[in-house]
């Protein structure tokens, strides 16, 4: 398959590539650093420095749009909430433009989203069917998802990732987590009930390549109702932010004696607090009733395997 990729660079995109490169997919990865990406996702990518480069003759069987600037790493200032709208909700607009006007069109587009989609539900189930919140990071997974979803006007067939805390070895929120909990100073925040829902590396990039795959399954593999709409990409056994502290620590074999209060971290992180302070127990409904079987269901197991235990 030939298949474009943008967010191909980051922590999720590269280890996509390395998985569909290994299933011998030829890939073109949007990039503001072209020169990059050759080394960052594999010899042989495709680099394209503007959605503007794919021109209507140019096509692609697919479409995996996993673009957004981080959310948590600056604060929210009205400057700072636009770069995160352009990145994830007004590219996705773009996006889908050219998937409209291709010659051939792929024929499913995976988009990005996040389980920030629900809001702060407390300890209520979340399933891919609920509604979506009302807080900023919720009003942004929404306009994303609905970016995404006009590419079903031109007859192409949509999955929305409702994506989880990433759990690696290699960055994101362990490359934060980790260094101090190696210190010694792992701490709870706030009372720590808030529900962390989070997913294997491993287990959300085979996620994917079902959900991509069932586009061009044939015979017996073939589904009767292709995949589409939202699909929460977490784990079956979200976690509290005690528990997920007690698991971390364990996992490396260090205490996590502390706790950062909730008002220290409004303070320090304002608006943003929401992101550590709330949370959302999300389930992943669909691909568990489409058969999908996880290979890290339980946070023991995942730490486990990225820790070397």
């Amino acid at each position: 398959m030939q298949i474009l990729i943008t967010g191909g660079t980051g922590l999720i995109g590269k280890q996509l590539c390395k998985a569909l490169l290994a299933e011998g997919h030829e890939l073109t990865v949007l990039s503001r650093k072209p020169s990059s990406v050759p080394a960052k996702c594999g010899a042989g990518v495709h680099a394209m420095a503007a959605l503007g480069e794919w021109h209507p003759g140019k096509t692609f069987d697919a479409v995996i749009n996993l673009a957004g600037e981080p959310i948590v790493d600056a604060p929210w200032t009205k400057a700072r909430k636009q770069v995160l709208w352009n990145s994830r909700v007004t590219l996705t607009q773009e996006l889908v433009k050219h998937i409209a006007t291709a010659g051939r069109k792929p024929a499913v587009l995976l988009s990005g989203s996040a389980v920030g989609y629900y809001g702060n539900r407390g300890d209520e189930e979340m399933y891919e069917a609920a509604d979506a919140g009302k807080d900023f990071p919720a009003r942004l997974c929404k306009a994303w998802e609905d970016a995404a979803h006009a590419a079903e006007q031109a007859g192409v067939r949509v999955c929305l990732l409702r994506t989880g805390l990433i759990l690696s070895n290699k960055g994101g929120l362990l490359g934060r987590m980790v260094p101090p909990f190696k210190l010694g100073l792992g701490a709870r925040l706030g009372d720590g009930k808030q529900w962390m829902s989070w997913v294997h590396i491993d287990d959300y990039v085979a996620m994917v390549l079902r959900l991509l795959h069932d586009s061009f399954a044939s015979g017996d593999q073939a589904s009767l109702d292709r995949a589409s709409g939202p699909y929460n990409m977490t784990a079956p056994q979200p976690a509290t932010n005690a528990e997920f502290t007690a698991a971390l620590a364990k996992a490396l074999h260090r205490p996590a004696l502390f706790a950062a209060p909730a008002s220290l971290l409004k303070m320090a992180m304002g608006e943003r607090a929401c992101l550590v302070l709330e949370g959302q127990k999300v389930l992943p409904g669909k691909i568990t009733a489409a058969g999908y079987r996880f290979q890290y269901p339980n946070l023991d197991a995942a730490l486990g395997n990225l820790f070397g235990k």
